[in-house]
């Protein structure tokens, strides 16, 4: 059961990555270096993860920077983001919205993170459903973001 799974997962826009992987009361989990556990590997997980690996093995960031799934609040409301990447200061630099692989990144989800980002005040954004990858530099002096084609990589300059 647990390898079928696996085998249905999608191929995503990102390298391929080693991961491990366990199979439990017909669930597959995936190991989250981050958190230090296994997870339900859900599609979004599988996209989660992927993130993860490419913020750390291809952007640079060191491991201890970066946080996964943890709760805010947004007026009032307790939400849970992605993954956040910390600068050395303990502000943020990156907050990311993953999606499953099956949907599609609209425009709904940039209002779903930017206002994630009235709280946060990260200075980069990343989308991504796997397949496809959005990066925003925030120009909060003007209330607005500027695509980008990546994220600066690390050491930020």
């Amino acid at each position: 059961m647990g390898f079928v799974y696996l085998c249905r997962m999608q191929k995503l826009n990102f390298p391929a990555y080693d991961f491990r992987f366990k199979s439990s009361e017909n669930k597959v989990a995936i190991f989250d270096d981050i958190r230090k556990k296994f997870v339900v590997l859900t599609p979004e997980e599988w996209v989660r993860q992927h993130v993860v690996r490419y913020l750390i093995d291809g952007v640079g960031f060191p491991k201890s920077r970066v946080n996964v799934e943890k709760l805010l609040k947004v007026n009032g409301l307790t939400k849970r983001y992605d993954v956040v990447v910390f600068h050395a200061d303990g502000s943020i630099f990156l907050l990311v919205e993953c999606k499953a692989s099956h949907v599609s990144i609209s425009q709904e989800t940039f209002d779903q993170i930017a206002r994630y980002n009235l709280t946060m005040k990260a200075d980069y954004l990343m989308v991504t459903n796997g397949l496809h990858h959005y990066f925003c530099r925030m120009d909060f002096e003007n209330s607005r973001y500027q695509f980008l084609r990546e994220l600066p990589k690390y050491p930020l300059t």
